[in-house]
């Protein structure tokens, strides 16, 4: 498969292994604790910084990143060189990949000035196969007279599964669909109907045959097709009485479909029209609501956020979006019942991002509110960037506390966020070690146990004695500890200061050591 090449690009490949981790600092809490993150700072820190507590755990990720055109947020470098533009997204797409689930998947919306190049971005990272769809969004409904050359009245959104084999979009809800195309002019027990062409586009030989109206009118399918049905089927069919004729009994035969058969949800299709999900005027409406200040030039509308989270997702599961801009997503995923992430840069994040999760909190009936029954409640934690957990050569900042080096060496050692593992939850989320650096944390130097293997860490006094330097040594004394509090009897990997056990007896009791720091490492 053909990729795209630009200059620096080896770089941006780079990027995504090299940045460095950063602690997340907690400033705040809003409403009540809870799993839901906004983080002020780089994107791209941010991400990496998720990834030891968040790898393969997120189901829905919507990104509405500039798009290089100048038009986008001013916060924004929305006129960035077009390479140094695909340098900017591709490792944050790389890091977003690794947070899905593999049955997650990603929506980006985008203009045509990148999307094409955007498309082949994605089919590089995600994987040509794993491409879902490009879906054209109605953006504005007016007619721009004083273009230049067209008037631009749409936008796309790029849409790529992380396993395409695997990942099921949800129907979308019936609710507000009006019953308009049905009838029952038959009179049928059945209740109303519409219906549909009998006639097949690609025709089958054996399925031209001529049909005999109840009138005596005598038909044959349209030049180029055949019937749907075999003659046989057919009769079952008018037996039935599923095939209309009209009240005269002459006309074209009409397969009925009953509003009682269909399913409980629509298909989504890719032509997303305003009147179903919303504009851009729409979603200004949205944000001046919480902020008047003008900020935002194409803001996205939440009857928009709720169809793509609709599609993408179900109740409990994370959203994440890094691109927060108006807190848009967040807002409707608060609503709608799912966890989510939100990460954002700019000073916005305390001026617009934090109201409107605020208002989102208590209640605020503006957007989707109404049509998700919403009534508030919730709530969010606020979180800074920290110093970075490493320095430039791999020693451990004195910042990180015992919790925060046990993800990274969990999540290095076996590919599995920590949040997954631990099996007393922390105070603030309820679910396992903290992704905020200071928060509760276990206190066993055993991380788990993953295909056979146990994984322990001494560090920071983890076995009682907290001064630094005592208890990550591994004596014979400490491992003696370990046997009989925290027993294996397989493989054992232990991270510690040193050892003082020889070569001898590491291996009779089946244990691989590993030096803190220089066998600290991070996953590429």
């Amino acid at each position: 498969m053909p990729f795209l090449d630009w200059v620096n690009k080896n770089k941006a490949q780079q990027a995504a292994r090299e940045v460095p981790y950063h602690l997340l600092k907690q400033e705040a809490v809003y409403g009540d604790a809870a799993e839901n993150l906004l983080i002020q700072g780089d994107n791209l820190l941010a991400l990496k910084a998720l990834i030891p507590f968040y790898a393969g755990r997120v189901k829905c990720i919507f990104i509405d990143p500039p798009y290089n055109t100048q038009s986008a947020f001013s916060h924004y470098d929305d006129k960035l060189e077009h390479s140094q533009w695909l340098s900017m997204m591709y490792p944050r797409l790389v890091l977003m990949r690794d947070l899905l689930t593999e049955d997650g998947s990603i929506w980006v919306t985008i203009d045509d000035n990148e999307a094409h190049y955007l498309k082949a971005l994605m089919d590089e990272v995600f994987g040509r196969k794993n491409f879902v769809s490009t879906v054209i969004w109605q953006k504005k409904h007016t007619r721009a007279n004083d273009a230049r050359w067209l008037s631009d009245n749409h936008d796309f959104v790029l849409c790529a599964a992380k396993n395409k084999s695997i990942w099921k979009r949800n129907l979308l809800s019936r609710e507000g669909i009006s019953d308009s195309g049905y009838s029952n002019p038959d009179n049928d027990p059945r209740g109303i109907w519409a219906s549909g062409p009998c006639h097949a586009k690609t025709p089958n030989q054996k399925d031209i045959y001529e049909i005999t109206t109840p009138a005596g009118r005598r038909i044959m399918p349209p030049p180029g097709t055949s019937w749907r049905f075999s003659e046989r089927r057919f009769e079952e069919l008018i037996t039935d009485n599923r095939i209309y004729f009209g009240t005269k009994g002459t006309n074209v035969p009409r397969y009925k479909r009953f509003r009682t058969e269909v399913q409980d949800g629509l298909v989504p299709t890719t032509l997303w029209l305003r009147d179903d999900v919303g504009d851009n005027q729409e979603a200004k409406a949205e944000v001046k609501a919480f902020n008047s200040e003008e900020v935002f030039s194409t803001p996205k509308p939440e009857r928009m956020m709720r169809q793509i989270i609709e599609i993408a997702s179900n109740p409990n599961d994370f959203v994440l979006d890094s691109f927060l801009g108006s807190a848009s997503s967040i807002a409707v995923a608060h609503k709608m019942n799912r966890r989510y992430i939100g990460i954002e840069m700019g000073d916005h994040a305390v001026t617009h991002c934090i109201p409107r999760l605020q208002k989102v909190i208590a209640g605020e009936q503006g957007g989707i509110s109404a049509a998700v029954n919403w009534q508030g409640g919730g709530g969010f934690r606020f979180c800074t960037l920290g110093e970075a957990a490493f320095d430039e050569h791999g020693r451990i900042n004195a910042a990180v506390k015992f919790a925060t080096l046990a993800a990274f060496v969990w999540h290095f050692e076996t590919g599995i966020p920590s949040l997954q593992l631990s099996p007393q939850p922390s105070p603030a989320s309820g679910r396992g070690r903290s992704v905020v650096e200071g928060e509760g944390s276990n206190n066993t130097p055993l991380l788990g146990i993953h295909n056979g293997t146990a994984y322990y860490l001494l560090y920071n006094g983890i076995l009682g004695d907290r001064k630094p330097s005592s208890g990550n040594v591994l004596t014979h004394a400490v491992l003696q500890a370990i046997n009989d509090i925290f027993p294996h009897a397989g493989h054992k990997i232990i991270y510690g200061e040193t050892t003082r056990l020889g070569a001898a007896r590491l291996a009779a009791e089946n244990i691989t050591f590993k030096q803190i720091p220089y066998d600290v490492k991070m996953r590429g």
